[in-house]
Protein backbone atom coordinates (compact mmCIF):
# COMPACT_ATOMS: atom_id res chain seq x y z
CA UNK A 1 0.00 0.00 0.00
CA UNK A 2 1.30 3.45 -0.93
CA UNK A 3 2.39 5.59 2.02
CA UNK A 4 0.10 8.56 2.45
CA UNK A 5 1.27 12.13 3.06
CA UNK A 6 -0.91 13.89 5.61
CA UNK A 7 -2.18 17.45 5.13
CA UNK A 8 -4.38 19.52 7.36
CA UNK A 9 -6.50 20.67 4.41
CA UNK A 10 -6.75 19.54 0.79
CA UNK A 11 -8.44 21.62 -1.91
CA UNK A 12 -9.36 19.97 -5.21
CA UNK A 13 -9.18 22.35 -8.16
CA UNK A 14 -7.23 25.46 -9.12
CA UNK A 15 -10.05 27.54 -10.53
CA UNK A 16 -11.10 30.80 -8.90
CA UNK A 17 -12.99 29.02 -6.11
CA UNK A 18 -10.12 26.70 -5.23
CA UNK A 19 -7.46 29.40 -5.34
CA UNK A 20 -9.58 31.84 -3.31
CA UNK A 21 -10.02 29.11 -0.72
CA UNK A 22 -6.26 28.45 -0.80
CA UNK A 23 -5.42 32.11 -0.17
CA UNK A 24 -7.68 32.29 2.88
CA UNK A 25 -6.69 28.84 4.14
CA UNK A 26 -3.03 29.72 3.85
CA UNK A 27 -3.51 32.94 5.80
CA UNK A 28 -5.26 30.88 8.48
CA UNK A 29 -2.20 28.60 8.81
CA UNK A 30 -4.13 25.57 7.63
CA UNK A 31 -1.32 24.28 5.40
CA UNK A 32 -3.50 23.81 2.31
CA UNK A 33 -2.53 21.48 -0.51
CA UNK A 34 -4.23 22.35 -3.80
CA UNK A 35 -4.51 19.57 -6.39
CA UNK A 36 -4.97 21.00 -9.87
CA UNK A 37 -7.23 18.45 -11.55
CA UNK A 38 -7.91 17.80 -15.22
CA UNK A 39 -8.38 21.49 -16.11
CA UNK A 40 -5.71 23.52 -14.27
CA UNK A 41 -7.05 27.01 -13.74
CA UNK A 42 -10.59 25.99 -14.58
CA UNK A 43 -12.80 27.41 -17.32
CA UNK A 44 -11.34 30.89 -16.91
CA UNK A 45 -8.19 29.81 -18.73
CA UNK A 46 -10.33 29.55 -21.88
CA UNK A 47 -11.19 33.27 -21.66
CA UNK A 48 -8.72 35.55 -23.39
CA UNK A 49 -9.95 38.72 -21.69
CA UNK A 50 -11.79 39.01 -18.37
CA UNK A 51 -13.36 42.45 -18.10
CA UNK A 52 -15.81 41.91 -15.23
CA UNK A 53 -13.59 40.63 -12.42
CA UNK A 54 -13.43 43.29 -9.69
CA UNK A 55 -10.18 45.21 -9.40
CA UNK A 56 -9.09 45.11 -13.05
CA UNK A 57 -10.67 48.09 -14.80
CA UNK A 58 -8.60 47.51 -17.94
CA UNK A 59 -9.40 43.80 -17.94
CA UNK A 60 -7.06 40.84 -17.51
CA UNK A 61 -6.62 37.56 -19.36
CA UNK A 62 -8.03 34.47 -17.71
CA UNK A 63 -4.66 32.67 -17.51
CA UNK A 64 -2.95 35.74 -16.03
CA UNK A 65 -5.61 36.12 -13.36
CA UNK A 66 -5.25 32.46 -12.42
CA UNK A 67 -1.45 32.70 -12.31
CA UNK A 68 -1.59 35.78 -10.09
CA UNK A 69 -3.92 33.99 -7.70
CA UNK A 70 -1.59 30.98 -7.64
CA UNK A 71 1.31 33.26 -6.69
CA UNK A 72 -0.79 34.84 -3.97
CA UNK A 73 -1.87 31.45 -2.60
CA UNK A 74 1.70 30.09 -2.49
CA UNK A 75 2.89 33.30 -0.86
CA UNK A 76 0.54 32.56 2.04
CA UNK A 77 1.71 28.96 2.38
CA UNK A 78 -0.39 26.93 -0.01
CA UNK A 79 1.23 24.11 -1.98
CA UNK A 80 -0.03 23.45 -5.50
CA UNK A 81 0.52 20.03 -7.04
CA UNK A 82 -0.28 18.59 -10.45
CA UNK A 83 -2.66 15.68 -10.10
CA UNK A 84 -6.15 14.35 -10.69
CA UNK A 85 -8.15 13.15 -7.69
CA UNK A 86 -9.91 9.89 -8.49
CA UNK A 87 -11.32 8.92 -5.10
CA UNK A 88 -12.06 10.30 -1.65
CA UNK A 89 -12.65 7.81 1.16
CA UNK A 90 -14.75 9.31 3.94
CA UNK A 91 -15.36 6.09 5.86
CA UNK A 92 -12.72 7.01 8.44
CA UNK A 93 -10.79 10.06 9.58
CA UNK A 94 -8.56 11.50 8.36
CA UNK A 95 -9.96 11.49 4.81
CA UNK A 96 -8.06 9.40 2.28
CA UNK A 97 -7.53 11.18 -1.04
CA UNK A 98 -6.18 9.13 -3.96
CA UNK A 99 -4.86 10.55 -7.24
CA UNK A 100 -4.74 9.05 -10.71
CA UNK A 101 -0.97 8.51 -10.56
CA UNK A 102 -1.31 6.47 -7.37
CA UNK A 103 -0.32 9.25 -4.97
CA UNK A 104 -2.28 9.05 -1.72
CA UNK A 105 -2.86 11.80 0.82
CA UNK A 106 -4.75 11.97 4.05
CA UNK A 107 -6.45 15.16 5.19
CA UNK A 108 -8.35 16.45 8.18
CA UNK A 109 -10.64 18.49 5.91
CA UNK A 110 -11.34 18.73 2.18
CA UNK A 111 -12.71 21.54 0.06
CA UNK A 112 -14.13 20.32 -3.24
CA UNK A 113 -13.69 23.08 -5.83
CA UNK A 114 -13.22 21.03 -8.98
CA UNK A 115 -15.73 23.03 -10.97
CA UNK A 116 -17.92 22.07 -13.88
CA UNK A 117 -16.86 21.49 -17.45
CA UNK A 118 -18.85 23.20 -20.16
CA UNK A 119 -20.22 20.78 -22.70
CA UNK A 120 -19.05 21.32 -26.25
CA UNK A 121 -20.09 20.03 -29.66
CA UNK A 122 -16.83 18.61 -30.94
CA UNK A 123 -17.28 20.21 -34.36
CA UNK A 124 -14.37 21.39 -36.53
CA UNK A 125 -13.06 24.81 -35.54
CA UNK A 126 -14.48 24.68 -32.03
CA UNK A 127 -11.28 23.88 -30.12
CA UNK A 128 -9.09 26.17 -32.24
CA UNK A 129 -11.39 29.18 -31.80
CA UNK A 130 -12.38 28.65 -28.16
CA UNK A 131 -11.64 32.01 -26.56
CA UNK A 132 -11.30 33.65 -29.99
CA UNK A 133 -14.96 34.11 -30.81
CA UNK A 134 -16.23 30.82 -29.43
CA UNK A 135 -17.36 30.95 -25.81
CA UNK A 136 -19.33 29.02 -23.22
CA UNK A 137 -20.23 32.14 -21.23
CA UNK A 138 -22.27 34.96 -22.75
CA UNK A 139 -22.16 37.12 -19.65
CA UNK A 140 -18.37 36.81 -19.60
CA UNK A 141 -17.66 37.50 -23.26
CA UNK A 142 -20.72 38.97 -24.96
CA UNK A 143 -19.61 42.60 -24.68
CA UNK A 144 -16.43 41.88 -26.68
CA UNK A 145 -18.50 41.36 -29.82
CA UNK A 146 -20.64 44.46 -29.65
CA UNK A 147 -22.35 45.19 -32.95
CA UNK A 148 -21.73 41.70 -34.36
CA UNK A 149 -24.30 39.08 -35.31
CA UNK A 150 -24.06 36.26 -32.79
CA UNK A 151 -25.08 32.62 -32.69
CA UNK A 152 -26.30 30.77 -29.59
CA UNK A 153 -26.53 26.97 -29.56
CA UNK A 154 -28.96 25.25 -27.20
CA UNK A 155 -32.59 24.72 -26.26
CA UNK A 156 -32.69 24.95 -22.49
CA UNK A 157 -33.02 27.76 -19.98
CA UNK A 158 -29.35 28.69 -20.28
CA UNK A 159 -29.55 29.10 -24.05
CA UNK A 160 -32.69 31.23 -23.80
CA UNK A 161 -31.18 33.37 -21.06
CA UNK A 162 -27.93 33.87 -22.94
CA UNK A 163 -29.67 34.71 -26.22
CA UNK A 164 -31.80 37.28 -24.40
CA UNK A 165 -28.75 38.73 -22.65
CA UNK A 166 -26.75 39.03 -25.87
CA UNK A 167 -29.35 41.30 -27.45
CA UNK A 168 -27.76 44.04 -25.31
CA UNK A 169 -24.71 43.89 -27.59
CA UNK A 170 -25.52 42.02 -30.81
CA UNK A 171 -26.88 43.50 -34.01
CA UNK A 172 -28.86 40.27 -34.12
CA UNK A 173 -28.86 36.97 -32.23
CA UNK A 174 -29.51 33.64 -33.92
CA UNK A 175 -30.68 30.88 -31.58
CA UNK A 176 -30.36 27.40 -33.05
CA UNK A 177 -31.76 24.19 -31.63
CA UNK A 178 -31.52 20.69 -33.04
CA UNK A 179 -35.18 19.89 -32.37
CA UNK A 180 -38.52 21.60 -32.95
CA UNK A 181 -39.43 22.00 -29.27
CA UNK A 182 -37.39 23.59 -26.50
CA UNK A 183 -36.54 22.14 -23.09
CA UNK A 184 -36.58 25.61 -21.55
CA UNK A 185 -39.25 26.75 -19.11
CA UNK A 186 -42.16 28.62 -20.66
CA UNK A 187 -41.02 31.80 -18.92
CA UNK A 188 -37.82 31.87 -20.96
CA UNK A 189 -39.55 30.83 -24.16
CA UNK A 190 -41.92 33.77 -23.73
CA UNK A 191 -39.04 36.15 -22.98
CA UNK A 192 -37.21 35.11 -26.13
CA UNK A 193 -40.39 35.31 -28.21
CA UNK A 194 -40.71 38.95 -27.21
CA UNK A 195 -37.22 39.52 -28.59
CA UNK A 196 -38.17 37.62 -31.74
CA UNK A 197 -41.20 39.85 -32.20
CA UNK A 198 -38.93 42.89 -31.84
CA UNK A 199 -36.54 41.53 -34.47
CA UNK A 200 -33.63 41.11 -32.04
CA UNK A 201 -33.56 37.29 -32.10
CA UNK A 202 -34.18 34.81 -34.88
CA UNK A 203 -34.86 31.18 -33.95
CA UNK A 204 -33.63 28.41 -36.22
CA UNK A 205 -35.28 25.15 -35.20
CA UNK A 206 -34.19 21.66 -36.32
CA UNK A 207 -30.80 23.18 -37.03
CA UNK A 208 -27.32 22.21 -35.89
CA UNK A 209 -23.88 23.79 -36.04
CA UNK A 210 -21.51 21.54 -37.98
CA UNK A 211 -18.41 23.73 -38.40
CA UNK A 212 -16.95 27.03 -37.19
CA UNK A 213 -14.72 29.03 -39.53
CA UNK A 214 -12.17 31.73 -38.75
CA UNK A 215 -8.75 32.21 -37.18
CA UNK A 216 -7.30 33.13 -33.82
CA UNK A 217 -6.00 36.39 -35.28
CA UNK A 218 -9.32 37.48 -36.81
CA UNK A 219 -11.87 35.52 -34.77
CA UNK A 220 -14.97 33.78 -36.07
CA UNK A 221 -15.93 34.68 -39.64
CA UNK A 222 -18.84 32.33 -40.35
CA UNK A 223 -20.38 28.98 -39.49
CA UNK A 224 -21.80 26.01 -41.34
CA UNK A 225 -25.33 25.02 -40.34
CA UNK A 226 -27.36 21.93 -41.22
CA UNK A 227 -31.16 21.93 -41.25
CA UNK A 228 -33.66 19.11 -41.48
CA UNK A 229 -37.36 19.56 -40.71
CA UNK A 230 -37.46 16.26 -38.80
CA UNK A 231 -34.73 17.42 -36.38
CA UNK A 232 -31.24 16.22 -35.49
CA UNK A 233 -29.84 17.11 -38.92
CA UNK A 234 -26.24 16.14 -38.09
CA UNK A 235 -27.44 12.54 -37.96
CA UNK A 236 -28.93 12.92 -41.44
CA UNK A 237 -26.31 14.86 -43.36
CA UNK A 238 -26.48 12.47 -46.33
CA UNK A 239 -30.25 12.73 -46.61
CA UNK A 240 -31.60 14.84 -49.48
CA UNK A 241 -33.93 16.65 -47.04
CA UNK A 242 -30.95 18.03 -45.09
CA UNK A 243 -29.87 21.49 -46.20
CA UNK A 244 -26.39 22.86 -45.43
CA UNK A 245 -25.80 26.61 -45.43
CA UNK A 246 -23.05 29.10 -44.57
CA UNK A 247 -23.93 31.86 -42.14
CA UNK A 248 -21.88 34.97 -41.26
CA UNK A 249 -21.56 35.58 -37.51
CA UNK A 250 -18.88 37.18 -35.37
CA UNK A 251 -19.27 35.01 -32.27
CA UNK A 252 -20.61 31.61 -31.25
CA UNK A 253 -21.91 30.87 -27.75
CA UNK A 254 -22.40 27.27 -26.65
CA UNK A 255 -25.16 26.93 -24.08
CA UNK A 256 -25.66 23.19 -23.98
CA UNK A 257 -25.00 22.70 -20.30
CA UNK A 258 -22.19 21.87 -17.90
CA UNK A 259 -21.03 18.66 -16.30
CA UNK A 260 -19.91 19.05 -12.67
CA UNK A 261 -16.61 17.34 -11.92
CA UNK A 262 -17.84 15.21 -9.04
CA UNK A 263 -17.19 11.65 -10.20
CA UNK A 264 -14.53 11.10 -7.55
CA UNK A 265 -17.13 11.69 -4.83
CA UNK A 266 -19.04 8.54 -5.79
CA UNK A 267 -19.23 6.30 -2.77
CA UNK A 268 -19.00 9.15 -0.28
CA UNK A 269 -21.85 10.55 1.77
CA UNK A 270 -21.86 13.79 -0.23
CA UNK A 271 -25.30 14.46 -1.65
CA UNK A 272 -25.64 15.76 -5.20
CA UNK A 273 -28.62 16.74 -7.33
CA UNK A 274 -29.71 14.74 -10.37
CA UNK A 275 -27.13 16.52 -12.52
CA UNK A 276 -24.25 15.85 -10.13
CA UNK A 277 -23.95 19.28 -8.50
CA UNK A 278 -23.02 19.16 -4.80
CA UNK A 279 -25.78 20.06 -2.36
CA UNK A 280 -24.43 22.23 0.46
CA UNK A 281 -26.23 23.32 3.61
CA UNK A 282 -26.59 26.96 2.57
CA UNK A 283 -28.47 29.24 4.95
CA UNK A 284 -27.46 32.58 6.42
CA UNK A 285 -24.99 31.69 9.15
CA UNK A 286 -21.74 29.75 9.27
CA UNK A 287 -21.31 26.40 7.58
CA UNK A 288 -23.03 27.43 4.33
CA UNK A 289 -20.54 25.40 2.25
CA UNK A 290 -20.79 22.28 4.41
CA UNK A 291 -21.92 19.03 2.80
CA UNK A 292 -23.57 16.08 4.49
CA UNK A 293 -20.06 14.75 5.17
CA UNK A 294 -18.58 16.49 8.18
CA UNK A 295 -15.26 18.08 7.27
CA UNK A 296 -15.94 18.14 3.52
CA UNK A 297 -16.98 21.41 1.90
CA UNK A 298 -18.05 22.46 -1.60
CA UNK A 299 -17.35 25.70 -3.47
CA UNK A 300 -17.67 27.25 -6.92
CA UNK A 301 -19.22 25.80 -10.05
CA UNK A 302 -19.21 22.29 -8.59
CA UNK A 303 -22.02 23.64 -6.38
CA UNK A 304 -23.35 26.64 -8.28
CA UNK A 305 -25.26 25.64 -11.41
CA UNK A 306 -26.91 29.05 -11.75
CA UNK A 307 -24.55 32.03 -11.52
CA UNK A 308 -21.31 30.37 -12.63
CA UNK A 309 -19.27 33.58 -12.52
CA UNK A 310 -15.65 33.99 -11.47
CA UNK A 311 -16.52 36.54 -8.78
CA UNK A 312 -19.25 34.39 -7.23
CA UNK A 313 -16.97 31.34 -7.32
CA UNK A 314 -14.28 33.32 -5.52
CA UNK A 315 -16.70 34.38 -2.82
CA UNK A 316 -17.83 30.82 -2.28
CA UNK A 317 -14.21 29.68 -2.08
CA UNK A 318 -13.63 32.20 0.69
CA UNK A 319 -16.70 30.92 2.54
CA UNK A 320 -15.44 27.34 2.23
CA UNK A 321 -12.03 28.27 3.63
CA UNK A 322 -13.64 30.01 6.61
CA UNK A 323 -16.01 27.10 7.21
CA UNK A 324 -13.10 24.66 7.01
CA UNK A 325 -11.13 26.79 9.46
CA UNK A 326 -14.01 26.68 11.95
CA UNK A 327 -14.21 22.90 11.53
CA UNK A 328 -10.47 22.41 11.98
CA UNK A 329 -10.42 24.62 15.08
CA UNK A 330 -13.21 22.55 16.60
CA UNK A 331 -11.36 19.37 15.63
CA UNK A 332 -8.24 20.64 17.40
CA UNK A 333 -10.21 21.45 20.55
CA UNK A 334 -11.84 18.03 20.53
CA UNK A 335 -8.51 16.24 20.11
CA UNK A 336 -6.89 18.33 22.85
CA UNK A 337 -9.76 17.51 25.20
CA UNK A 338 -9.39 13.80 24.42
CA UNK A 339 -5.66 13.91 25.12
CA UNK A 340 -6.25 15.78 28.37
CA UNK A 341 -8.90 13.26 29.43
CA UNK A 342 -6.58 10.34 28.60
CA UNK A 343 -3.75 11.90 30.61
CA UNK A 344 -6.01 12.47 33.60
CA UNK A 345 -7.09 8.81 33.47
CA UNK A 346 -3.44 7.80 33.67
Amino acid sequence: MTDATHRRLIITGTGIAGLSAAIYAGRSNNDPLVIEGTEPGGQLTLTTDVANYPGFPEGISGPELVNRMKEQATRFGADIEHGVVTEIDDTDRPFRVECKDGTVYTADAVIVASGASARTLGVPGEDELMGYGVSTCATCDGAFFRGEEMLVVGGGDAAMEEASFLTKFASKVYLIHRRESFRAEQYWVDRVQEKVDDGEIEILRNTELTEIHGSQSDGVSHVTLAHNESGYPSEQLDEPETETTEHDVGAVFLAIGHTPNTEYLDGTGVKTDEDGYIITHGGRGSGQTSTDVEGLFGAGDVVDFHYQQAATAGGMGVKAALDADDYLDQLDRTQQAEVAAAESDD
